[in-house]
């Protein structure tokens, strides 16, 4: 059975359309057992977006991004977060989106990128799917100094680590963003054996 016989949508009411939608939806839910069942769950769609983690094998290094996020901010977190370069896909091509990020956030030209997976990173509330890439870089891509778009708000500092500095940071708290753990985790697996 698709879940889509499981589901009746019977109303879906705007919450906010500011920067992005947050509706609340009450709907009919067929339970394991047969039975059907009222919900009402918000959710908090801001689209699609892609991350990447461009290496360095020869160097054993890795390039992340450190920059404020307000939410983060809001619930405690007191410092700049440490991230891998991700971004919307604003309707473009994931592999696309995540070039051109690439250069205005880091500010590397990468001539391949590869798509590694794909995931929703807060199914609970939020339909945003993330497609994680990987992408071997060296100085001679390096076409400026990266930083952001100050106009988006981007106020983005660029770094270097080795990758033994960046797992580290995962394990004594450093780093704290779940998809650049991700990202971290699977180079640890299968880049740097």
């Amino acid at each position: 059975m698709s879940m889509s016989d499981r589901v009746r949508v019977k109303n879906v009411r705007v919450l906010s359309n500011a920067r992005y939608l947050l509706t609340s939806t009450t709907f009919d839910y067929r339970r394991a057992n047969g039975e059907w069942q009222i919900q009402v769950r918000e959710s908090y769609d801001r689209g699609n977006g892609a991350v990447l983690l461009p290496y360095d094998l020869t160097r054993r290094t890795i390039v992340l991004v450190r920059q404020f996020r307000y939410p983060a901010f809001a619930n405690g977190y007191d410092d700049l977060l440490i991230e891998a370069a991700a971004g919307m896909l604003d309707d473009a091509a994931p592999e696309e989106r995540i070039r051109a990020e690439a250069e205005e956030e880091i500010g590397y030209r990468l001539d391949h990128v590869r798509k590694v997976f794909e995931a929703f990173m807060t199914p609970g509330a939020v339909t945003e799917k993330l497609h994680f890439f990987v992408a071997e870089y060296d100085a001679a891509m390096r076409v400026s100094d990266g930083g952001g778009l100050a106009d988006e708000g981007e106020d983005i500092e660029v770094l270097e680590l080795a990758i033994d500095d960046a797992l580290a940071m995962i394990a004594d708290g450093r780093i704290v963003d779940a998809k650049t753990i991700m990202l971290l985790q699977y180079a640890a697996l299968h880049l740097f054996r």
